[in-house]
């Protein structure tokens, strides 16, 4: 085959903010598939902000990656070439191959999805690995019940746009934690929060969760860590629940985050405040992918796609996700499918 394989590699473990000479781009031959493999060109790719910590070479709920190999992360791609009776050429597939224009894969290494449900797009978002986070981190950690106030972080992101949908479903009150006037407007026009929160404006963040939170928090679903959640951990409720999923306030940082000591509080309160990964329920994946798909049909779950397009822009979109320039799931499109050229 003439056409090269364009992959782009972890040149260099990055302290502090990565940049864009923490990425090379290479290009090698593309490899013909063997017996049960499967020959794929990558449509969308995803950049998630645990790709962050993978670049440490520290141990982990998942191994770092390894320098000068390419990064590895959901994607979605089309079969060119198979020598496997799971697929033809045309499915469009599902799996963990990276940042790279094409992907040899064994048969197992992916999985088939209906583009009839929903766009493609959607299963690296609401209907993957970002919609599992939310559904399993809020359900089975935060266990909402109506009446009570949910409060996220990171609201209009991936994983917190859809925590806050769920929230709604379940009938509880929802506050929303965003960084800019866009974002707001978002949380609020479009998934009906209850209340915004713009951190970025915010002159006491302590004073702002009391007026949004009259009566408290019950559950916080924390995305970011920081001196937001502690702000917002002093207003916890007696028996509250705290999900943490992320993070991304300290990802960066050069040093230790150190902030105030939650035990006390969390003592006081009979709080409990528990660390996951989407990883530890992967068993019951289809539980939650089914309700997920079930809600987005019945009209009440919908989602936001901040895609950008090109391959060559895929270190720069990860980039965007330290500085807040996305809302919902943040993808880059690498092409089109062969039947819409």
């Amino acid at each position: 085959m003439s056409v090269l394989n364009k992959q782009i590699v972890l040149a260099n473990r990055p302290n502090g903010m990565p940049s864009l000479d923490t990425f090379r781009f290479v290009e090698q031959e593309i490899n013909e598939p063997a017996e049960d493999e499967v020959l794929l060109r990558t449509l969308y790719v995803s950049v998630d902000p645990y790709m962050r910590g993978r670049m440490h070479d520290a141990e982990s709920y998942i191994a770092p990656f390894q320098l000068n190999e390419v990064i590895e992360g959901g994607s979605i791609g089309e079969v060119v070439t198979s020598k496997s009776e799971k697929y033809q050429p045309g499915d469009i597939v599902i799996g963990m191959f990276g940042w790279q224009t094409y992907y040899t894969a064994k048969e197992e290494e992916v999985r088939k999805i209906d583009p009839s449900i929903a766009p493609i797009s959607t299963h690296l978002g609401v209907l993957g690995m970002t919609g599992l986070t939310a559904y399993f981190g809020l359900l089975d950690i935060g266990k909402p019940t109506e009446g009570e106030t949910v409060v996220i972080s990171g609201a209009a992101g991936a994983v917190g746009s859809v925590v806050g949908q769920i929230a709604k479903i379940k009938g509880t009150r929802v506050v929303g934690i965003a960084g800019s006037d866009e974002k707001i407007t978002f949380l609020k026009e479009q998934l009906h929060f209850d209340e915004v929160i713009n951190y970025k404006t915010a002159t006491n963040m302590k004073k702002e969760i009391e007026k949004a939170c009259p009566n408290g928090v019950d559950v916080y679903f924390d995305n970011v860590g920081g001196e937001i959640s502690d702000a917002v951990l002093s207003k916890l409720n007696r028996f509250a629940r705290v999900p943490v999923c992320g993070a991304i306030s300290s990802y960066n940082l050069e040093k230790i985050d150190v902030g105030p000591r939650v035990q006390t509080t969390l003592i006081k309160k009979s709080a409990l405040m528990q660390g996951f990964t989407v990883g530890n329920y992967a068993k019951r994946f289809p539980e939650g992918a089914i309700q997920l798909g079930q809600w987005l049909q019945e009209g009440k779950l919908t989602y936001r796609e901040t895609i950008r397009e090109g391959f060559e822009n895929i270190p720069n979109a990860f980039l965007d996700l330290f500085k807040g320039n996305n809302i919902g799931k943040l993808l880059v499109k690498v092409s089109d499918r062969q039947n819409d050229q």
